[in-house]
């Protein structure tokens, strides 16, 4: 089997890709993408996504989620959102390859009263219910847990929730925590990705080193998390923390580009048959 770039983690429905997207995907075709896992963060890009899928069934595989921060972060997510946002997951789940992108963000200004860290742990763990029912894997945000809202670290409480739920498939992206609790996942059996904003400096060598290649996945979390913070980041940019990976693990990129790929079949098996587009 011939293996391309999986990108594990895009927004590829975001606003900043729809004035020249023909030539974002050209790009990422040409750069070896063959999959875009397109995770949401707000019910209003369900659709877009589902659209993008039909526009281009080669290669965009949908993911529907709850993002805990709604209207750009401007406040935590509701039960009032999922009402919204169930239907349609339900209605669309033969097309979903994930249920994401969900989390846990209960910093002060993002999350200042009691009850929105409430509702954003009910959401959560109503979403992880659903992912397990329907036999999804789930794509997690990189979450916060401030010291003075809870003693241990936002990771170490999210992957005990996960364990908690009975989830057995998890993909947490943009990992920055210690590499003793990554350890944790990586017992769980969950996978680990990384966007190209690691090749920036060398803060998560460690972590990169001390996780075995056979629970890291590539993402690219595109438009955001790109190698220069003040452009938009695009699918085309795997191959930057592929090669990052590579040099800190001494390995040849093609070994990480494959291992990688297999990791992400084996954490999304929908993808494997995401061109065989179900309309419903």
């Amino acid at each position: 089997m011939e293996y391309g770039f999986i990108d594990c983690h895009c927004h590829i429905s975001a606003r900043e890709f729809e004035k020249d997207l023909e030539d974002v995907i050209q790009r990422t075709k040409e750069a070896g993408v063959k999959t875009l896992v397109a995770v949401t963060e707000e019910v209003g890009e369900f659709d877009r996504v589902l659209q993008l899928q039909d526009r281009y069934p080669d290669l965009v595989a949908p993911c529907f989620g709850l993002h805990p921060l709604q209207e750009g972060g401007q406040r935590s997510v509701n039960p009032q959102d999922l009402d919204a946002a169930l239907p349609l997951v339900y209605k669309h789940r033969e097309r979903l390859v994930a249920i994401g992108e969900i989390g846990l963000d209960f910093t002060p200004w993002c999350a200042p009263s009691h009850q929105d860290r409430e509702d954003q742990m009910s959401v959560f763990i109503k979403q992880l219910s659903v992912a397990k029912e329907l036999q999804l894997p789930v794509l997690l945000v990189s979450c916060f847990l401030p010291r003075n809202v809870h003693s241990r670290s936002a990771a170490k409480v999210t992957i005990a929730t996960m364990r908690e739920q009975g989830i057995s498939r998890a993909l947490l992206h943009n990992f920055a925590g210690k590499p003793s609790v990554a350890l944790e996942g990586v017992k769980a059996g969950f996978f680990f990705s990384f966007p190209p904003a690691v090749c920036r400096n060398h803060q998560r060598d460690k972590l990169i080193k001390q996780i075995p290649l056979e629970n890291i996945c590539l993402e690219t979390d595109s438009p955001a998390l790109g190698l220069d913070k003040l452009e938009r980041n695009e699918p085309c940019n795997i191959a930057l923390c592929c090669q990052h990976i590579a040099d800190i693990k001494g390995l040849s990129t093609q070994t990480v580009q494959i291992v990688t790929a297999q990791n992400a079949l084996r954490l999304f098996p929908k993808v494997q048959t995401h061109m065989q587009h179900i309309s419903l």
